[in-house]
């Protein structure tokens, strides 16, 4: 039992009215602003990926029941866009193999082994753009390199231009894509437990990329 009940609900009183005059008294901004797709508002150059407002996620089939998901943690990239938009830019990423996070720490190690990703010897996995077909105005197909373990096969990723524009907190030229697409690890020689764990990737990919300044 609480022996000062008044004094309680005095100081819970006072603290609610200090919290309400504070509320009162700090202006409340809320950022928005306007996301174009128009291609041609975008400047030319180099545009380097927010490794802080992108992820690259895959998931893989386990014993049939789920599609277990993983992620990288760490990866760098950078977009050159040229004087006719997606058709005329490419794309390029590095991921550090060991920044694979499955939430497992178990699991972490066994992937990272050379039983599987031998991040030991291979420490990145790339993907080099080739190719970009527009199937939309918005919407296109990138053919590109991906390796794996010093294995390179050609891979194709379907892409959604999300638009460009200032970034209101960094007032950087910032542009958004998302793309997913499947490959089969086996051709990179993972067939470490398949049948247990599937043989096809799906890859998810959010990406934000900022305009490098100039000179840099």
């Amino acid at each position: 039992m609480n022996p000062f009940p008044f004094h309680t609900a005095w100081v819970r009183a006072l603290l609610g009215a200090m919290l309400l005059s504070a509320m009162a008294c700090t202006p409340i901004q809320v950022l928005t602003h306007s996301v174009s797709q128009n291609e041609a508002r975008v400047p030319p150059g180099r545009y380097e990926i927010d490794s802080d407002h992108t992820s690259i996620t895959f998931d893989i089939d386990h014993f049939k029941y789920t599609r277990f998901t993983m992620r990288f943690d760490r990866k760098q990239g950078q977009l050159d866009w040229n004087d006719g938009g997606l058709d005329r830019s490419t794309a390029s990423v590095a991921i550090d193999a060991a920044s694979i996070d499955t939430n497992v720490p178990l699991l972490d190690k066994m992937v990272k082994s050379d039983s599987m990703l031998d991040v030991a010897r291979y420490p990145q996995i790339r993907f080099a753009s080739t190719r970009f077909e527009r199937t939309s105005e918005a919407h296109g197909t990138l053919s590109g390199d991906l390796t794996i373990r010093d294995v390179t096969q050609p891979v194709t990723l379907e892409v959604t231009y999300n638009g460009f524009a200032r970034d209101p907190l960094t007032k950087k030229d910032t542009l958004g894509f998302s793309a997913d697409g499947h490959f089969s690890r086996a051709k990179f020689g993972l067939a470490t437990w398949y049948p247990a764990v599937g043989d096809d990737i799906h890859v998810l990919i959010q990406a934000e990329f900022v305009k490098t300044p100039a000179g840099a």
